[in-house]
Order: structure tokens, then sequence, then C-alpha cells
């Protein structure tokens, strides 16, 4: 089967949130979205000291769509109106479906405040279709140990299957859309690839190292985009990486977005922020 083509790279963008190192590739100049796949930020590496604010994200509400949020390193309390709360340590995920919307927040534990440490994180943003906009917010976190790690080329690829399904193992996050998602480790010379993927966006960004994907060289903080077209693609390492790999159909919708909620028209973004001042993503149910 035909292999998937490169069409670009996208370098993530410098754009700090206050203290927290944050940067972005997506959307970015000169891309807008890889459907559904809507938006990256990638915070830190950074090392906070004792004492510190932590992270900056208080209450916000959110509609129409879901968040992804990888812990590389450090740990990030999350609390929402449907009445979930965890605290997920590095190498663990969250997974939030906003749908109809809700009120959450993302901070860092008192533990952290109090005693600093490296922090790593990454959010991604992926769209619901018009007919899942409004399904009732749920909440899925996962720490480390309760994602499956699988190997290949022996031993220099680790796949962390977080949602899906690869070489007879499933991931233990259910997703509404069938979204493959993992986040993977290549030492050095390493190698792993993928196939039935024609029709499917490819998610790709890589968060450190140097990899070729399919012959083509990518580097660290890069996204790299790939046709819909193509069936599978190989990653091969150039140097010790880090990166998340995923794939889904795209929904083909029109998207309208203003701050944190993702809607298909103007009207439901109006109907969306009047929602929210009315209080409407108060104590909702999950």
């Amino acid at each position: 089967m035909p292999a998937k083509t490169v069409l670009a790279q996208h370098p993530s963008l410098r754009d700090d949130i206050g203290e927290l190192v944050t940067a972005r590739p997506l959307p970015g100049p000169d891309v807008e979205q890889v459907d559904p796949f809507l938006f990256l930020n990638h915070h830190g590496p950074q090392t906070y000291p004792p004492g510190n604010q932590g992270l900056p994200f208080g209450p916000h509400p959110h509609r129409g769509f879901e968040t992804v949020t990888f812990i590389l390193e450090g740990e990030l309390a999350h609390r929402d109106t449907a009445g979930h709360e965890s605290i997920i340590k590095a190498g663990g995920v969250q997974w939030m479906t906003a749908g109809s919307g809700l009120v959450h927040t993302e901070v860092s534990p008192e533990e952290f405040l109090r005693n600093g440490g490296p922090l790593e994180i990454l959010q991604l943003w992926v769209n619901l279709p018009a007919r899942l906009k409004m399904s009732r917010p749920r909440y899925q976190g996962v720490q480390a140990d309760e994602i499956p790690v699988l190997t290949a080329d022996e031993g220099k690829a680790a796949i962390h299957l977080i949602s899906g399904t690869w070489g007879g193992r499933t991931g233990p996050i259910a997703s509404l859309t069938g979204v493959f998602m993992s986040t993977i480790e290549l030492k050095k010379g390493g190698k792993v690839g993928f196939g039935s993927l024609a029709g499917r966006n490819v998610f790709l960004y890589l968060v450190r190292g140097e990899v070729e994907v399919d012959g083509v060289a990518a580097a660290g903080q890069h996204l790299v985009q790939l046709d819909l077209e193509g069936d599978t693609v190989e990653i091969a390492a150039a140097s010790d990486a880090v990166l998340v790999f995923g794939h889904a159909e795209p929904i083909g919708e029109p998207v309208v977005a203003h701050g944190p909620f993702v809607m298909n028209t103007r009207e439901e973004i109006t109907t969306a922020i009047r929602d929210y001042q009315a209080g409407l993503f108060e104590n909702v149910s999950a």
C-alpha cells in the first residue's frame, strides 16, 4: 500500500502564558487544523522552584470538543462542574469531553506548589462532529501504569497506547469518534510503522529529538502534516526521540471557534456564550 506523503512541517511558535513556557504548532500561520485535531499547546519543559504559583489555568468553560492532556513531566490536578476530580502524574493522560459544556480547572497540586519540580505538558483539542457537540460531558483520567506499553524493533520503540487498538492491545481511553492516540519513545536507530491509515488524518507532533517520516527528516517541536490518501507511515529515529502519534477520520464540517468554544455556526457560539453567562455550565450531569 502507498505510504503517506509529508505535505509540510509546522514549527511550534513561542507564546508564553505568564511564567509558563508555551509553544504552539497548531493552529499556525500555514495550518488552521488537521481535521479533527484543532489546537496544540506545548508547555515547558521547565523547572519550577519551591513555593511557586503553579499552572495558571483556573476555572474556565468549554463546549463542543474534547481536550487531551499529556503530562510528560510533573503533575496536574483536574476538577470540573460535572463532578470529576483527579491528580494525574507524569506519564498519565486526561481526556475530557466538554460536549454540551462545563467549567474546569487545571492547576498544580499543593505538593507541586510547595516543592516545585520539572514540568512538561501537552494539551490537544479534538473536534466533535455536530451530532456529538452537545453530548453529556465526561472525563477519563489514566495514570502511566494504566496505559499499555508495546515494544517494537527489538525494544528500540515503545508505543504508549492511549486510545484505539494496535498490536492486539486496546488503550484504556474510549474515544467517542474512534480516535487513535499514542505517545512513542524511540531510541536512536529505532523504527515503528503504522498501516490502515487511508482516509484518516494523522496527528504527528515531535516533542523532542530527530526522526525521519517516510524518509523525510523532521526536528523537535514540529508538527508533521501528512496527506489523507496514503495508507502507511514509518517513523525512524535519527536520535532518541519522543512524539505524539494519533489518527482519526476527518469530520469535514464548518468550524467556528471563539475562545473556549468550538461549534459549527456563529449562532451556536452566541448560544454557548449566553448559556455560560446564565450559569448553565455549573453543576452539569456527567
